[in-house]
């Protein structure tokens, strides 16, 4: 059985209509399980508008703290480099 995707646009209307209302309701409504919907709920009460980034995306922050990240490994691959660098240099010296 292939597995449905729903976009954000569809997600954060789903959470919309379950104000006021029941989600076993709303999800009975829209045709998916009442497990999901709620799961939709949590984290948009979690995250508002950035609760559904979408496959492969990040959250800003989370984006941030990733950039970070690949460049604090390629400035240590740069070191390593530099490093292996001079140990051959000082070698030529001697």
């Amino acid at each position: 059985m292939k597995k449905r995707t729903y976009d954000k646009e569809y997600k954060l209307r789903a959470v919309k209509m379950t104000e006021g209302r029941m989600k076993a309701e709303v999800a009975r409504e829209l045709g998916i399980a009442e497990q999901t919907l709620h799961n939709w709920v949590k984290k948009y009460q979690e995250d508002q508008e950035d609760a559904f980034v979408g496959s492969g995306n990040r959250k800003p922050e989370d984006q941030e703290l990733h950039e970070l990240r690949k460049q604090l490994r390629d400035k240590d691959e740069e070191i390593a480099i530099l490093k292996k660098a001079m140990g051959i240099f000082a070698k030529d010296r001697k």
